[in-house]
C-alpha cells in the first residue's frame, strides 16, 4: 500500500455529488459535477473527497448502505439517458422530482435499453453492459436480488421474511428471482448506468489533475445485501437478528457515546475464510476511487460491542480485532492502493502503532485543536507531513458555524494560537490548514464558501435534517477559483505534475 499523499503538497475539496446543484431533488453525476470538477481544478485543487457513494436508506446516510459495492441510483444523470436514446426529455424532467418518480424513469429507461441491445446485432453499450456484469459478479446478484426481494415483501426486514429466503436458500431464492426477473434487469441496469456515469466522471477529473477520494464504511446495515447474503459472517442468532451491535463510547462527538447499532462481524469466520469478503470490498473501492479512508480505523485494532438489547452505548467493551492480518492481506492483493486511516475519536497507542506499521495517513481536524492540552495531536506545531488537516469534517460543524458557537474568551484563544491573523473566519482556518506542514489539506466545500452553521451537512448522533444540504451556484463568487488558486499557490499546493500518474 503506497500513499499519493506524501512527497507533495496538494489541496482538496470535500463535498458529497448530493450536495451538487441542480433542478433534481438530489446531486448527480451529470454536468454539475463537471462544472465542479472544472472550477477546482482551476482552483488549483487535487483531490475531490466524495465520501461513499453507495444506495442508502430514506436517512439518506451514506454510512449506513443498503450494499458496500453497488451505487447510489440516486445520483443518476437523467441527461446522458435521454443522450443515449433510452429516455425521452419529458421523462428525465418528471423523473427529477422525487426517488419514486426517478425509478419510474429508470424502469423506462431499462426497458429501452434491453429493447435496442437485444435488436442490434452488434452494439458496444450491450459489451459494456456484458463486461460490468462480469466484472461485478461477486456482488451484483446478491444485491439486485435484496432490493427486488425487499420491494416484492414491501420493504418488510429480511429477518423476517419466509424462513427459506431469510436463510439466502439457493433453490428458494432462485425460484423467487425467477418470478421477478424483470425487477431484477431494471436494477441490474440502474447499476451498470451508475458505473458508466461514474467512471466518465473519474476520467474526466482525472484529465484535469484531480484525484477522487472515497470512503469505505467500517460497518455494514443490517438492513443490507451484505448481512443477508452473508449472515453467517455478523455476529447473528439463530432469527438473524444481532446478539451484538455497534457504537462507540463518550467522545467529543458526542457525550452519551453513539449507539450505531449495526451487526457486529464474526471476525473468527472472516479470518478463516482469508479475509475474502473484505478483499472484495477493497476491490470494489480500488475500482471506484484513487484514495479510500477506512472510516472508523480503530476498530481494525479493537472495536465497541455493545450487546444488542443496550439502551445506551456507554454499555459496551474493547474487544481486539484482527486488523493487522486483514491490512496484510489488503496489501498482498493491492499494493497500489492508497489508503488513509480515519483515526478520531478515542484512540489508542495501538491504534496508532498499527496505522504507522501500514504508513497510512491519518486525520488532522483543526476545530479539535483547542482543548487547551498543549499536547493536543491537532495544534498546527504537531502536524506531520504524511497526515491530512482539515478545517472540519462532513460529521462537523461548517468553519463559520463552529466558531460562532465558541465564547468570545475562546474565540480570542484560536486567534491567538495563529498569532491574530487579519483575516476572518472561516478564511482564516482555511489558511491555516493550508498552511500546515501537512502534505495534504482537505476542506469542506462550505467553508470555502464562508457559510455558517445552518449549511451543516450532518450532525453524530442525531436522526433527523442529515444529508441533505446543497450548494447554488448564486452561493459562489465569481473570484471563488482565483482566491482558491492565489491561497494554494501560496502554502506551495500547485501541482508539479499530473497526480493521476502517480495512483497507476
Amino acid at each position: 500500500m503506497i500513499s499519493t499523499l506524501t512527497g507533495h503538497r496538494r489541496a482538496g475539496v470535500l463535498l458529497h455529488p448530493s450536495s451538487l446543484p441542480g433542478a433534481a431533488y438530489c446531486g448527480s453525476l451529470g454536468v454539475e459535477a463537471r462544472r465542479f470538477v472544472d472550477l477546482i481544478a482551476e482552483a488549483g485543487l487535487q483531490i475531490w473527497q466524495v465520501l461513499p457513494l453507495g444506495p442508502t436508506h430514506p436517512d439518506r446516510c451514506p454510512y449506513q448502505l443498503i450494499s458496500v459495492h453497488a451505487g447510489n441510483p440516486d445520483l443518476i444523470d437523467l441527461q446522458w439517458l435521454v443522450q443515449k436514446h433510452w429516455l425521452s426529455q419529458a421523462d428525465a424532467n418528471a423523473g427529477d422530482a422525487s426517488p419514486e418518480a426517478k425509478r419510474q424513469a429508470l424502469n423506462k429507461a431499462s426497458r429501452a435499453f434491453f429493447a435496442a441491445t437485444s435488436s442490434a446485432a452488434t452494439s458496444p453499450m450491450a459489451d459494456a453492459y456484458a463486461k460490468f456484469l462480469q466484472q461485478a459478479s461477486y456482488w451484483l446478484e446478491d444485491y439486485v436480488r435484496f432490493q427486488a426481494f425487499r420491494d416484492d415483501l414491501n420493504f418488510e426486514s429480511w429477518t423476517k421474511w419466509p424462513e427459506a429466503l431469510r436463510r439466502c436458500k439457493p433453490d428458494a431464492c432462485d425460484a423467487y428471482a425467477r418470478q421477478l426477473a424483470d425487477q431484477l434487469a431494471a436494477l441490474r441496469f440502474r447499476q451498470f448506468v451508475f458505473h458508466c456515469q461514474w467512471n466518465e466522471l473519474r476520467h474526466y477529473a482525472k484529465e484535469r489533475g484531480i484525484l477522487m477520494f472515497g470512503d469505505m464504511p467500517i460497518f455494514v446495515h443490517l438492513e443490507s445485501a451484505d448481512v443477508w447474503a452473508h449472515q453467517p459472517l455478523f455476529d447473528l442468532d439463530e432469527a438473524g437478528q444481532p446478539n451484538t451491535v455497534t457504537g462507540v463510547p463518550p467522545d467529543y462527538f458526542s457525550a452519551e457515546g453513539q449507539l450505531w447499532g449495526n451487526p457486529q462481524y464474526n471476525w473468527e469466520r472472516m479470518e478463516n475464510s482469508g479475509f475474502e469478503w473484505w478483499l472484495q470490498r477493497f476491490a470494489s473501492a480500488a475500482r471506484q476511487f484513487d484514495i479510500v479512508r477506512i472510516d472508523h480505523f480503530r476498530a481494525l485494532d479493537a472495536f465497541w460491542e455493545i450487546a444488542a438489547d443496550a439502551t445506551s452505548a456507554r454499555d459496551g467493551r474493547w474487544v481486539p480485532a484482527p486488523g493487522r492480518a486483514l491490512l496484510h492481506a489488503v496489501r498482498k492483493h493491492y499494493p497500489e492502493l492508497c489508503l488513509v486511516a480515519e483515526n478520531l475519536g478515542i484512540i489508542s497507542a495501538e491504534v496508532e502503532a498499527l496505522r504507522h506499521d501500514f504508513a497510512l495517513p491519518g486525520m488532522l481536524i483543526l476545530q479539535f485543536a483547542f482543548d487547551g492540552n498543549p499536547d493536543n495531536p491537532y495544534l498546527p506545531h504537531r502536524h506531520s507531513q504524511g497526515d491530512i488537516v482539515y478545517t472540519g469534517t462532513h460529521d462537523n460543524d461548517t468553519a463559520l458555524g463552529w466558531f460562532e458557537k465558541l465564547d468570545a474568551n475562546m474565540q480570542e484563544h484560536v486567534y491567538c494560537a495563529f498569532n491574530n491573523p487579519a483575516e476572518p473566519m472561516p478564511w482564516m482556518l482555511v489558511h491555516q490548514a493550508m498552511a500546515s506542514a501537512a502534505c495534504t489539506a482537505i476542506v469542506p466545500w462550505q467553508d470555502f464558501l464562508g457559510l455558517n452553521g445552518q449549511h451543516r451537512m450532518n450532525t453524530p448522533g442525531t436522526r433527523e435534517g442529515n444529508w441533505q444540504w446543497r450548494f447554488t451556484w448564486e452561493q459562489v463568487p465569481q473570484d471563488m477559483a482565483e482566491r482558491i488558486h492565489l491561497l494554494v499557490e501560496s502554502c506551495n499546493r500547485v501541482a508539479t505534475d499530473n497526480p493521476s500518474r502517480q495512483t497507476q
